[in-house]
C-alpha cells in the first residue's frame, strides 16, 4: 500500500462509526495496530537530522510543518533487526500523551496495511511471559479473521 492508499485509508476509517478504529502497519511481516485517532498523518518515508546520544531507536528528528518531532523506528523500539528502508515504508505521525504532556512523534513502520473496527470485547488481554518479556506497551490483542494483531499502547511505548 503506498502512501496515497494509505491516506484514503485513513479517511475511510474516520467515516466508521463502529467499535474502536485501528490503524494497522507491518513489521517483520506481522501486522500490529494502534488507535485511529491517536494518528495525525501518514507520511512516505524522508531523510531526517540525526541526533547523537539518542537511543538506537531514535532515527532523529523531521520538521513537520515548523514542528520538530522524534522519529523513532518501531522495529528497533521493538527489538526487530533494522532493514532498508523500501517504497513502502512510511511514517505514522501519532499524537502521544505522557505525563500530562501532549506531543508528536513519527514512527517508522515497514508499510500500513488496514483500518478496522474492533469491539471492545473483541480485545483480549496481553498473555503472561514472564518477567524476561516487556509487555508493557501492549494494550491487547484483537482476533481479526484468522490473524491476531498486537494493539499497542503509543503512550507507553514512546
Amino acid at each position: 500500500m503506498n502512501v496515497a492508499e494509505a491516506m484514503q485509508v485513513q479517511s475511510h476509517a474516520v467515516l466508521t462509526t463502529a467499535g474502536s478504529q485501528y490503524l494497522t502497519f507491518v513489521l517483520a511481516g506481522e501486522e500490529y495496530g494502534i488507535d485511529i485517532l491517536r494518528v495525525q498523518e501518514i507520511r512516505g518515508w524522508t531523510a531526517v537530522t540525526p541526533i547523537p546520544n539518542t537511543q538506537e531507536y531514535v532515527q532523529g528528528v523531521l520538521n513537520l510543518r515548523g514542528v520538530v518531532i522524534p522519529i523513532i523506528d518501531l522495529r528497533r523500539r521493538l527489538g526487530m533487526a533494522r532493514i532498508e528502508y523500501g517504497t513502502t515504508t512510511v511514517i505514522v505521525v501519532v499524537n502521544i500523551i505522557s505525563e500530562g504532556r501532549r506531543g508528536v512523534a513519527g514512527l517508522v513502520v515497514d508499510g500500513v496495511s488496514d483500518v478496522y473496527s474492533v469491539m471492545e470485547g473483541e480485545i483480549k488481554p496481553t498473555p503472561e511471559f514472564g518477567a524476561a518479556v516487556d509487555v508493557k506497551f501492549i494494550a491487547g490483542m484483537a482476533a481479526l479473521g484468522e490473524k491476531m494483531v498486537v494493539l499497542l499502547d503509543v503512550d507507553k511505548l514512546l
